[in-house]
């Protein structure tokens, strides 16, 4: 999920080379999309519009790929859970988790180990918005037409897909252009590309709020208690 250790580095130096999926790799993707459509229909019945970002939307999965399906826009979190329960999609835990001071809060959903479902509990910056642009989304009749997009990965490779599988190249000196294909700002790639390599030299420092909801607990009742106790929230809130 967003919120896990980084488990790849990033490339700094230009590359470029042609992928061919297996079939047991085109077969898992098919697998984790039909999962990401699964959950994402049920969403839509309830006139949630979602993404499903990262690799399942790219088409470079692998094991361990996780599904993480995103609604832009803020939520009502009973609404959403009504969504997932009425075509019987378990809740396993859910999750406040704000990455930084200045990013905005967001409920996560979390389905089974590899699935998870995220909103914003407040508005998102242009960047923040744009980072799932970034990584690459895509939304519900693009599974259906089985459309793969192109996005960059946690180690700065651009995935752009192909009939056979993909063809990568690092974005690293080359930011403006990856902007324009990926329809983001230069701000948002130079944002990501500074990040990521900072987690290289320096590690993943961890996220600033990461509070497990109880069972009778709303993402509103949460984000309220922890604003009350915490300023930082609170500013981030009447930004």
């Amino acid at each position: 999920m967003g919120w896990k250790s980084l488990s790849v580095k990033p490339t700094k130096t230009a590359e470029y080379r042609e992928v061919k999926y297996t079939s047991e790799r085109w077969k898992l993707l098919k697998s984790l999309r039909n999962k990401a459509f699964e959950v994402m229909s049920a969403l839509e019945a309830f006139h949630l519009q979602s993404v499903v970002h990262g690799s399942v939307a790219r088409g470079d999965v692998k094991d361990g790929s996780d599904i993480d399906v995103f609604i832009p826009e803020v939520q009502n979190s009973f609404l959403v859970e009504t969504a997932l329960d009425k075509v019987q999609i378990r809740i396993n835990a859910r999750f406040v988790v704000q990455a930084t001071p200045s990013y905005a809060m967001k409920a996560h959903i979390e389905i089974d180990e590899r699935t998870m479902v995220s909103f914003p509990l407040m508005q998102m910056r242009r960047v923040e918005r744009e980072f799932y642009r970034f990584g690459g989304e895509a939304g519900l009749s693009q599974l259906k037409a089985d459309v793969r997009v192109p996005g960059v990965d946690k180690r700065l490779m651009l995935i752009e897909p192909t009939a056979d599988g993909h063809v990568e190249s690092s974005i690293v000196g080359g930011e403006e252009s990856a902007a324009k294909l990926l329809g983001v700002s230069t701000e948002t790639i130079l944002d990501r590309v500074h990040a990521l390599l900072k987690r290289d030299t320096v590690g993943r420092t961890g996220v600033f709020v990461k509070k497990e909801l109880m069972s009778d607990e709303t993402f509103e009742l949460a984000l309220k208690k922890l604003s009350d106790l915490n300023p930082a929230v609170r500013r981030r809130m009447k930004k």
